[in-house]
């Protein structure tokens, strides 16, 4: 239950450790109701600490303590004391290590909020990032401590054949009474976060890599029996990332096995125990019938973040929770490379960016905003951010693109060396690169604490007699909670030049000639002076998206098609159509907003037909060119978002271009669509994706020619992306066999959760009318569980996150909507619950009546009786 005033961290105040923990015993007999919990810790006085005091606090929350001993010695109930958060033992030795024994019980069946140890169907399991330990039993839980873990487990062998944990295995046998046992040990130090335990029936598929010196791994997924043969590409994703650390990085597995258990019923995505991972099944289970292409994808990046991880978060970790994206941050930037080798960089260059500026500058832009490296929290379950991870992530790419593939590496290679097996700072890691390199990056450390997006403001001026281009850039950023000012950062800026033929012009300055320069801005404002120029070129700005920031420059609809037919830069060249795309339906909602009739500029017809008609190789990328501006990133390009507006200026274009251009979708559909089930190669994948694209802008004719399209594809498809992409189709539109279809995808896939998960997702996104009402009913479906988080989010994250039209609904009732399952989550799973509360924290962006009725569900939610500090922490910041 929430404190009166909760407690806030302050990094400032970090402290070392005053006791550190060499090793720990532990001893599990594992129960689903009552286990019981052995420890014995090894302790002794942290040399760096020079406090006098002679206490010993170790953190502990919701155990039933049954008995404690010093030295051998039980103590009295006098010697030591009990809070809701810790125990606190009087006096301890401090002159000589030594050795504290506890015995407590926990309860896993009763654990709703999966934290620690926890039944999730008949298995148990543990989750212990970031404060989970504590809740098995009383520890030092802070990631400075790191200590070397043996562990016992002990169950019945009928119920629990399968007992897992961390390192290697020491030993096994069976017991008189049923039961058996099996010993682990892990040879390196870790922080109790990374500590695991899994129990339960369960099989295994198993294989082996051979690393680069030469040393054979095994490699085991366990699942349960029914998913078997969901794992192939689980393994193989595995093999691929092992492979890809050792030629990129250089780095090599250390342990001789590597585990991965696949859950139904977890918090988050996986998580990186040291050779034991955890991961929700939604990032293991996979085939041709039940995933799609994207789940493939995900599923190969999210297994390779997770090995990433053994040496970016494992064997080099955060001295403390202020330093999460030191781990989270590199290792995204690591998952990302490894997913743009094996698929399509330029693809996933803009998936990343765009799920960065639709959802990470919304957080920078409201009341949530935080540096990459927070200063505080309440919480630290709430700040597994996207401004963590994915803006951590594109502070360290620009580290890359200021040192160079190269020098980065250099860095990677002094950072590892130099900080193996230690707990260290965001700092650690900016200062091996540095020091790799001979170079400072003083400034550049600005962006690890400062929060919010930037604003580059362009202007150009071509000097026809000089044959220069003076190009001037102003940095700002506006203002967010408690950083009111914001000082100057380091901004590297890619640029390019255009001929007027579409030609790539060569960028002079001074005696400097390239194709492509990187600009170090690093003043408020700054001119650069580009030579020789004998016409105007055109401006590729921000090539790659080398910065995180909003660019504010001034484009003709004219220029922008120019780049969108012309630069040579991949994500540039998506970007022009898109702000050529923002540009349009703004100025149609400047007409829905007065009344005025509704009418496409023939610029962004001929634009779009110019990519339709265009050759690619990559498939993916000229889908990814036809695709408009999701709502969410329009509304955040707005002072105050008019949503309805927003969707029925988007909707306008998209059915204008597909009646315009309906013979060249057609002609592109019929080239693309064939049965290429169970190939996931480039080609195969970009096909698909080409295809349903099409079929997605021809569903918006509401003909029967488009019906029928969508229904055979939907009855005929061998594969999920088909199926789902035909579903999609028929559920977006007036479709006369939508019911039917809803009813017979269910009956198809009833019991493959992870299925039944997109078709709740599907309906509660849907913009058409009636869609509270079937979300409404959903939450009355037998299939749908509170208790589970996939489930929740797939219904309830779907409708408040990604429905903007009937979330934002002006009588207010998808606020209230939420608002109520917040309150019911607080009471089962505070973290799935704090993270719904954002789907209200932007509440000042939108026009007085619902900003009213907004603020009043978040007035509701704190004011609640027994509310979480997850949630009290989210809710109260979004007031402030």
């Amino acid at each position: 239950m929430r404190e009166a005033t909760p407690k806030t961290v302050y990094l400032k105040d970090y402290t070392p450790p005053e006791y550190l923990i060499d090793e720990i015993e532990l001893t599990f007999e594992l129960d689903a109701e009552r286990t019981l919990v052995r420890s014995h810790l090894s302790l002794r006085r942290n040399p760096q600490c020079h406090s006098e005091c002679v206490t010993l606090e170790l953190q502990g929350e919701e155990l039933e303590l049954l008995s404690v001993a010093v030295n051998g010695e039980k103590l009295a109930d006098t010697d030591f004391v009990i809070t809701p958060e810790a125990m606190i033992i009087r006096r301890v030795p401090q002159d000589k290590a030594f050795v504290v024994s506890i015995e407590n019980r926990i309860n896993p069946a009763a654990n709703t909020a999966l934290e620690g140890l926890y039944l999730s169907s008949s298995m148990l399991c543990t989750q212990c990032e970031a404060q989970g330990f504590r809740k098995i039993t009383w520890f030092l839980d802070r990631p400075d401590v790191m200590t070397r873990f043996k562990t016992t487990l002990i169950a019945d062998k009928n119920r629990y054949p399968v007992l897992l944990s961390n390192g290697n295995r020491t030993g096994q046998g069976d017991l008189a009474d049923g039961r058996h046992w099996v010993g682990w040990q892990d040879p390196f130090a870790k922080p109790c976060y990374l500590f695991a335990l899994v129990a339960g029936q369960l099989e295994c598929v198993a294989d082996e890599f051979i690393t680069m010196s030469g040393r054979r791994i095994e490699l085991e997924i366990f699942v349960e029996q029914h998913n078997v043969d969901k794992c192939a590409h689980a393994m193989q994703s595995l093999k691929n990332a092992m492979r890809w650390d050792e030629e990129t990085y250089g780095l090599e597995y250390d342990l001789d096995l590597y585990m991965i258990v696949a859950v139904d019923h977890f918090n988050m995505g996986a998580m990186e125990n040291k050779g034991l991972n955890i991961f929700n099944t939604k990032f293991v289970l996979a085939r041709p019938d039940t995933a799609t292409d994207s789940d493939y994808e995900h599923i190969e990046g999210v297994i390779g973040h997770e090995y990433f991880h053994n040496w970016s978060g494992n064997r080099v970790t955060c001295r403390d929770w202020f330093q999460l994206s030191l781990k989270e941050g590199f290792t995204v930037f690591r998952d990302q490379q490894f997913s743009g080798d094996r698929t399509s960089p330029a693809v996933k260059r803009i998936e990343d960016v765009n799920a960065l500026r639709t959802r990470q500058f919304a957080e920078d832009a409201g009341p949530l905003a935080h540096p990459v490296r927070p200063e505080a929290y309440i919480e630290i379950n709430n700040f597994y951010t996207l401004t963590v991870y994915e803006k951590g992530a594109e502070v360290v790419r620009m580290l890359h693109t200021l040192l160079g593939s190269e020098g980065f590496r250099k860095g990677c290679d002094l950072y590892f060396k130099r900080h193996d097996g230690q707990a260290v700072t965001c700092e650690d890691f900016i200062k091996a690169l540095e020091d790799a390199n001979g170079v400072e990056f003083g400034q550049f450390r600005r962006w690890y604490a400062q929060a919010g997006t930037p604003l580059l403001t362009v202007t150009q001026h071509y000097a026809a007699d000089a044959k220069q281009l003076h190009l001037t850039i102003q940095q700002s950023c506006p203002p967010t909670p408690n950083q009111p000012v914001k000082q100057a950062l380091h901004i590297p800026v890619k640029l390019g030049l255009l001929n007027q033929d579409g030609s790539t012009a060569t960028v002079r300055m001074r005696d400097n000639s390239a194709t492509e320069v990187t600009l170090n801005l690093t003043e408020t404002e700054q001119t650069f002076v580009f030579e020789d120029l004998p016409t105007q070129p055109v401006v590729s700005l921000l090539r790659g998206f080398s910065a995180p920031v909003n660019l504010n420059m001034e484009r003709s609809l004219e220029e922008l098609a120019f780049l969108l037919r012309h630069d040579s830069d991949t994500f540039n060249r998506w970007e022009a159509g898109q702000q050529l795309a923002c540009q349009i339906i703004f100025g149609l909602m400047t007409d829905l907003q007065n009344g005025r009739a509704l009418q496409l500029d023939e610029v962004m017809i001929d634009a779009y037909r110019s990519v339709l008609s265009g050759s690619f190789d990559d498939l993916s990328y000229q889908a990814l060119l036809l695709a408009l501006p999701e709502e969410s990133y329009l509304a955040g390009q707005m002072a105050v978002i008019d949503v309805d507006a927003i969707h029925q200026a988007r909707e306008f274009v998209k059915t204008t271009l597909a009646t315009r251009l309906r013979t060249e979708f057609q002609a592109l559909y019929a080239q693309h669509h064939r049965d290429e089930s169970g190939c996931f190669d480039a080609g195969a994948v970009g096909r698909r994706r080409m295809k349903n694209t099409c079929l997605s802008y021809l569903s918006k004719l509401e003909i029967e020619d488009s019906y029928r399209l969508a229904t055979q594809q939907f009855q005929t498809a061998r594969n999920m992306t088909d199926q789902m992409a035909a579903l999609a189709a028929i559920v977006n539109s007036y479709h006369p066999n939508k019911a039917d279809s809803l009813e017979s995808f269910y009956r198809q896939w009833e019991q493959e959760a992870l299925v039944i998960d997109k078709w709740f997702a599907l309906q509660a996104s849907s913009s058409l009318p009636n869609t509270f009402a079937t979300v409404q009913a959903l939450m009355r479906h037998p299939a749908f569980d509170m208790k589970t988080p996939n489930r929740v989010r797939a219904l309830i994250g779907a409708f408040s996150q990604a429905n903007p039209v009937h979330f934002h609904a002006k009588n207010g009732e998808g606020y209230q909507f939420l608002a109520d399952q917040v309150l019911v989550l607080n009471e089962l799973n505070p973290q799935i619950a704090s993270r719904m509360v954002t789907g209200l924290a932007q509440w000042r962006r939108y026009d007085p009546e619902r900003q009213a009725l907004m603020k009043q569900q978040l007035q509701r939610i704190v004011a609640s009786e027994h509310l979480s500090k997850d949630v009290y922490e989210i809710a109260s910041k979004s007031l402030a």
